[in-house]
């Protein structure tokens, strides 16, 4: 015997799949704008950790190998940077220390061609690169000597290089309208805002 009672269907109807469409529709809308500006924080803290480690390595190459280390910005174009031995000495830089080809790879290699302590530069480091859309938006080349202070030169004729004052002088990277910064002062510490 077959016990005939209600029928129940099961299934979603077009009105329950539509509801379920438009919730997850408006939540998109309200989440992915504030996920997209998450990715964009992460990828400016991550340029910005990156170019504060570049910095860390200058100054502790500084005092490790006793000679002056600068740190140069949009070098040798906009978005790049690059650790540069000193050329010559703080009170007389020599001239190629300031030629517009100093950051090129190709005119001064990493690694140096050789090992020569007699011949400069020899601590070069590689060119760095920033995400493609984190760019600077304000810097300055700093040098940190080999007793561990920062110094820089806002005239840009001054031999050598003044300390950087007590305040400290900042370093600037952004991305999609969001900023970040770093400070350097002139006993050298480096603090990330």
């Amino acid at each position: 015997m077959v016990c005939r009672g209600w029928s129940s269907q099961r299934g979603f109807t077009l009105i329950d799949m539509v509801v379920v469409i438009a919730v997850v529709g408006i939540l998109s809308a309200i989440g992915i704008p504030t996920m997209m500006g998450g990715i964009d924080r992460m990828r400016l803290g991550q340029s910005v950790r990156e170019v504060e480690r570049e910095l860390q390595m200058a100054k502790s190459r500084a005092v490790a190998k006793g000679r002056p280390i600068r740190v140069r910005f949009n070098c040798p174009v906009a978005g790049q940077y690059r650790i540069v031995e000193l050329i010559g000495s703080p009170t007389t830089p020599a001239a190629a220390d300031n030629a517009a080809n100093r950051c090129s790879d190709t005119t001064y290699p990493y690694p140096a061609g050789d090992a020569n302590p007699t011949t400069r530069p020899n601590l070069d480091g590689p060119i760095r690169r920033l995400d493609s859309a984190v760019s600077f938006s304000a810097v300055q080349t700093v040098e940190f000597w080999p007793d561990g202070t920062a110094h820089h030169n806002p005239a840009g004729s001054t031999n050598p290089w003044p300390l950087i004052p007590v305040a400290g002088i900042t370093i600037s990277l952004a991305r999609q309208g969001t900023t970040s910064a770093i400070t350097i002062n002139g006993l050298g510490k480096i603090h990330l805002q």
